[in-house]
């Protein structure tokens, strides 16, 4: 599963990524090309405008063997925004999408499978559809752009805004087009980015999501790779500019004083210590004094409890999420899977210190060719090119890669073995007509995700785990498989005795039991921070759920997944926390759930920063608060190791010499801070 795919679609996409100015010509067809993997075709946006007034978009979009497919039918109003507008069809993961909204007047009411409601709207204000495709986003930016305050109301509640940070000329034939790249806020937690033409109605000519999509007119696609080199050099500034915001230097010496040191190694909380940082490491810790040594800035943390920077080892980093982790105090994200160029770059900013970001551990993505692959990093069709995958990572300083669904399985054994002589781990998917025993035969260190991990019990060598098969299978049938049984047990002892760590992301999986209208637990108890628009996107649910008995069933499935990964981390498989989902906030429920499977409170942070830094092979260097490691760490308003809720209390986080206060953060995207900050006061 993939984060980035999700934010894409579950995102931009439902702001939506929209397509043609409320003033083109009747019977007028614009036809716009999904390219992946510098390209290939993905899917497509057909929209026709008929002499009857009305508008039909027939979008398709399908990677890594899901996507949505979706047929939508709108008419304007005379402002340019929705008069009447319905969509239907499926979701990435198959949900049923049936959403309608109408406007009467000052009247306008709306209902889609999550949610409905009426309101009083005097005045120009845009309908955001839940389920749209990317045709609303031209709807938008063309309303948008006649309003003469620069803002535009959305219902049901929001506004949007937008300003143009770079143009270019596209190529479509023999004609140069001018386009413009616009920066749209006011849906989300971080700017959407599209490029639109310049005219005087101004639609969506392209929207390119960097290293993963690109959505372009079509005839125009010999611009795509000009049009992302431009939009990233302008995001790129904008994350400058941020992180000098945001992050505040600290030079010479640190004194954190009067904390409650979490021990990660034996997963306790030591007595009130004061912690000395100079230059970005430890120097020491020591028990806490009323006569302190002195330092040129002071953190007064009051008795709160100082962590180490905390691991996210199920990433796919985004420039923009830097901020949203930092946040959370995530400090190092091992990231699972990403175009390689995209990601060299995102590398050599955070050396170079010019983006806001947690360190990055990364592994190298090795899918096989097929109709399914995912298109990230290399895509494989012999065991010549798998080891020239593997030597372009070794080369690049990746620890590890990671074998992904279509990889053939053929050529794993020999794959594995010849990484291994790399001196590089192993992990990943468990590769379609396999079992997750037979990649443990095969040499895995470690497997990601715990529907791969079910479906060890659920597949033979016939079942193409490719399909959504791969969702579907464990939210059938785990609510039959007894724990206790022989093949389970045998599992689980072969995975301690060779100590094979599984990532198992429970968190993200719980979108398998999420019913429609229900808030995605991962925001459950915090819904209330977020801003509206975010909570109503996170109430659409991703799974065909058609009636009480099937939810009743794959609640049963979900719980009995949690009580596995609490069987095999106290039989003594080794775990690590990953999230593979929404930044900033997922971290938090996977942590939760480890509590739920029978960890401790302790543990459960012992998992996300101890074994973190050893399964990255960080150790040395963070991961623990010991004299001479970075200083990553965070302070928390509360006590996590009796109370795990209270990790979303960061009330200051410390990477190296930097120092960040996730509620400056929080109120700068959008988001109600979880703690007061303390602030840093210079004591010389």
């Amino acid at each position: 599963m993939s984060s980035k795919t999700r934010a894409v679609l579950a995102g931009s996409f439902a702001l939506g990524l929209m397509g043609l100015s409320s003033t083109a010509l009747a019977d007028e067809t614009v036809r716009y090309v999904a390219l992946v993997d510098n390209g290939k075709q993905a899917g497509h946006q057909v929209v026709t405008h008929r002499d009857d007034g009305t508008t039909t978009v027939d979008f398709i979009f399908k990677d890594n063997g899901r996507g949505p497919e979706l047929k939508e039918e709108y008419a304007l109003a005379p402002d340019g925004t929705f008069r009447t507008y319905k969509v239907q069809g499926t979701s990435t993961f198959g949900a049923k999408i049936d959403e309608t909204f109408r406007r009467d007047g000052d009247q306008v009411q709306w209902k889609s499978t999550s949610d409905e409601g009426k309101q009083t709207m005097p005045g120009m204000a845009l309908y955001s559809p839940l389920g749209g495709s990317p045709q609303s986003f031209s709807v938008a930016y063309a309303a948008l752009s006649k309003r003469p305050d620069g803002k535009l109301p959305l219902i049901p509640s929001g506004t949007l805004t937008s300003r143009t940070v770079a143009t270019a000329q596209a190529q479509c034939g023999a004609a140069p087009r001018d386009v413009q790249l616009v920066a749209v806020t006011g849906v989300g937690l971080t700017p959407t980015f599209a490029w639109t033409t310049t005219d005087a109605n101004p639609r969506l000519f392209a929207y390119i999501y960097p290293g993963f999509l690109q959505l372009i007119e079509q005839g125009c696609e010999a611009s795509a790779n000009a049009l992302e080199a431009r939009q990233k050099q302008a995001e790129g500034e904008a994350l400058v500019e941020l992180a000098k915001r945001l992050g505040h230097p600290l030079a010479g010496t640190t004194l954190i004083r009067n904390a409650r040191v979490f021990d990660s190694e034996k997963a306790q909380l030591g007595a009130a210590s004061d912690v000395l940082v100079k230059d970005g490491r430890i120097v020491s810790v020591s028990p806490a004094s009323k006569k302190a040594a002195p330092a040129d800035h002071v953190i007064d943390a009051d008795g709160k409890v100082l962590l180490p920077g905390l691991f996210d080892m199920h990433g796919h980093v985004g420039r923009w999420d830097g901020g949203l982790n930092l946040a959370a105090g995530v400090t190092t994200v091992r990231d699972m899977g990403n175009d390689n160029a995209t990601l060299q770059q995102i590398l050599g900013e955070i050396k170079g210190g010019t983006l806001m970001s947690p360190d990055i551990v990364p592994a190298g993505f090795i899918e096989g060719e097929s109709k399914f692959s995912a298109r990230n990093g290399f895509v494989i069709k012999n065991l010549d090119e798998a080891k020239k995958a593997v030597d372009w990572y070794a080369e690049h300083g990746y620890p590890q890669i990671k074998i992904y669904n279509s990889f053939p399985k053929d050529l794993l054994k020999d794959t594995v073995a010849y990484a291994h002589s790399k001196g590089m781990r192993v992990s990943g998917h468990v590769p379609a007509f396999m079992r997750a025993q037979d990649v443990v035969d095969d040499g895995f260190d470690e497997i990601q995700h715990i529907n791969q991990l079910m479906l060890n019990f659920f597949v033979d060598d016939k079942t193409d785990t490719r399909t959504l098969a791969r969702f579907y299978l464990p939210a059938e049938k785990t609510d039959g498989l007894d724990l206790d049984s022989k093949p389970v047990q045998d599992f689980i002892h072969t995975l301690a005795s060779k100590q094979v760590v599984i990532d198992p992301t429970l968190a993200t999986f719980e979108f398998l039991h999420q019913r429609e209208g229900e808030m995605s637990p991962i925001v459950a108890d915090v819904a209330d921070h977020l801003p509206p628009d975010v909570q109503r996107g996170r109430r659409a649910a991703e799974m065909n759920i058609p009636d009480d008995a099937t939810a009743a069933k794959y609640n049963r499935s979900y719980a009995k997944m949690v009580e596995f990964v609490g069987r095999a981390y106290k039989a003594g498989v080794p775990m690590v926390a990953g999230t593979d989902e929404m930044v900033g906030f997922t971290l938090q429920r996977e942590l939760e759930l480890y509590v739920k499977a029978g960890l401790t409170p302790a543990q459960a942070l012992q998992v996300a920063t101890w074994n973190g830094a050893k399964y990255s092979r960080t150790l040395p260097e963070r991961g623990s608060i010991t004299p001479g490691k970075r200083s990553y760490l965070v302070l928390i308003d509360g006590d996590p190791t009796a109370n795990i809720a209270d990790i979303r209390k960061v009330a200051l986080v410390l990477k190296g010499d930097t120092v960040y206060y996730p509620a400056e953060i929080h109120e700068a995207l959008g988001i109600k801070p979880f703690a007061v900050p303390v602030k840093v006061r210079t004591a010389r």
